[in-house]
C-alpha cells in the first residue's frame, strides 16, 4: 500500500533528523537563541541611559526639572557638569548619550511668564537611541512646563490630547516581538530541515537507494514534505505556549485560524526548501542556500521595518515573500482577534506561493531523479 510506504519514509525522515547531530543542533540551537536574543536583547526600547545635566540656573524650576529627569526609570545615572568643556568631553568619549543644558535665566523667565529655553545635546553617532531619548526628555520638559503658572493658564484654554494605544496599551515590546518569532522560527526550521534532507541523502550515499526503491516520485516528495511541516508545527506550538505563559502575550484570536494558515505557510516554505535541497550537493551548500533566502525574506517581511517605509520599487518584491503574509496573521490572532475574512485574504497568497514553490520543487526533483 502506498500509505505504508509513505509512512515508512516519514518515520525514516524524522529519525534521520533527530539522530543527526547537525539536525538536532538546527532544531534546538537557533530557536532558543532567537527567542532569547529577540525577546530580551533586540529591543527598540531605550533604557539604562547615562545622562549629564549642565544647570546654570539652580532656581526652583531648574531643580524641579532635574528631579523629574532623575525620577525617570529610563536614566541609569545623571552626572552634573560645571562647564561646557565637561559636556563636550562626555559626549566625545561616549560617556553619556545626552546632555540637558539649563540656561541661567530659566527660573526667572518662567516666573515672569516669558519663554524659557532648555537645550538638549545628543550623540548623533547613536541616532536611533538619541531620537528616542529626545522624545523621553521632551515629555518630561512638557510635564514640568504644564506645572508652571503659564502652563496652567494655557492648559485651561487649549485642547488636551490623550493618546490610547489599541491592542498593546503599554507598548510592551515583547508583545510585538514574540508573535513575530512564531513566524520567523517556522521559516528557519522549515527551510533548513527541508534543505538538508536531500543533501544529506547524497552525502550518505542513500539517495541512489531511494531512487531504486518501490517509492514513486510523488511519494518521495510527500515523504520529504510532511516531516518538516510536522516539525514546523511543533515549533509553532512551543512558541505559542512560550508567548502566552512565559512572556504574557495575550492570545485574543482563534488558534484554529492560526494553525490553518500555518499549514499553507509551511507548505510554501517547505517547497522553497525542497527546491534548495534539489540544487545542493552537500549539506553546507544547503544551509548556505537556506540562509541566502532567509535573510532577505526577514528584511522584506515587515518584521523589523514597515513595508510602507521601503522604496516603491522594492515593495512589489515583498509580494512573493510568504513571511509577509503570515506575520499579519500571527500578530492579528495574538493581539486583536483578526476576523476570518482577513485571515483568508492573507492565506490566499500563501496558497499561490505554495503551489508555485511545490510545483517548481517537484519539477526539479523529478529532473534530479531522472
Amino acid at each position: 500500500m502506498w500509505w505504508t510506504r509513505l509512512k515508512a519514509l516519514i518515520v525514516k525522515e524524522l529519525l534521520a533528523v533527530l539522530r543527526d547531530p547537525k539536525g538536532r543542533t538546527v532544531l534546538i540551537g537557533p530557536p532558543i537563541i532567537q527567542l532569547l536574543v529577540f525577546s530580551y536583547a533586540a529591543t527598540l526600547e531605550v533604557t539604562n541611559v547615562d545622562l549629564m545635566v549642565l544647570n546654570r540656573d539652580n532656581g526652583h524650576w531648574s531643580q524641579e526639572l532635574v528631579q523629574q529627569v532623575g525620577g525617570s526609570p529610563t536614566f541609569r545615572s545623571i552626572e552634573l557638569a560645571s562647564s561646557p568643556h565637561e559636556v563636550r568631553l562626555a559626549i566625545d568619549t561616549q560617556r553619556v548619550l545626552a546632555v540637558v543644558e539649563i540656561g541661567p535665566t530659566f527660573s526667572r523667565d518662567i516666573e515672569a511668564g516669558r519663554p524659557a529655553e532648555v537645550q538638549m545635546i545628543l550623540d548623533g553617532r547613536r541616532s536611533n537611541a538619541s531620537q528616542i531619548v529626545s522624545g523621553y526628555l521632551g515629555r518630561i520638559v512638557g510635564a514640568v512646563a504644564a506645572e508652571t503658572p503659564a502652563g496652567k493658564r494655557a492648559a485651561s484654554e487649549t485642547i488636551r490630547v490623550e493618546a490610547r494605544n489599541w491592542f498593546n496599551p503599554n507598548l510592551t515590546y515583547q508583545w510585538f516581538m514574540v508573535p513575530n518569532l512564531v513566524a520567523s522560527i517556522a521559516l528557519l526550521i522549515g527551510l533548513i530541515v527541508t534543505a538538508l534532507s536531500v543533501a544529506r541523502e547524497r552525502e550518505l550515499g542513500t539517495f541512489d537507494q531511494l531512487i531504486v526503491s518501490p517509492l514513486r516520485t510523488h511519494e518521495i516528495l510527500l515523504g520529504k514534505l510532511i516531516p518538516p511541516m510536522m516539525i514546523g508545527l511543533f515549533h509553532i506550538t512551543i512558541y505559542i505556549l512560550a508567548a502566552v505563559f512565559i512572556f504574557g502575550v495575550p492570545l485574543r484570536g482563534s488558534l484554529f485560524l492560526l494553525y490553518g494558515s500555518a499549514i499553507f505557510y509551511l507548505a510554501a516554505v517547505v517547497g522553497l526548501g525542497l527546491f534548495i535541497s534539489a540544487l545542493s550537493m552537500t549539506q553546507q551548500q544547503a544551509i548556505l542556500g537556506a540562509f541566502l533566502f532567509m535573510v532577505p525574506a526577514m528584511l522584506l517581511s515587515g518584521f523589523a521595518t514597515p513595508i510602507e517605509n521601503m522604496p516603491s520599487w522594492l515593495q512589489p518584491v515583498t509580494l512573493i515573500n510568504p513571511l509577509r503574509y503570515f506575520l499579519v496573521i500571527v500578530k492579528g490572532v495574538f493581539l486583536k482577534d483578526i476576523p476570518l475574512a482577513e485571515v483568508v485574504h492573507q492565506t490566499l497568497p500563501l496558497c499561490l506561493i505554495a503551489i508555485v514553490t511545490l510545483s517548481s520543487a517537484a519539477w526539479l526533483f523529478r529532473r534530479r531523479l531522472e
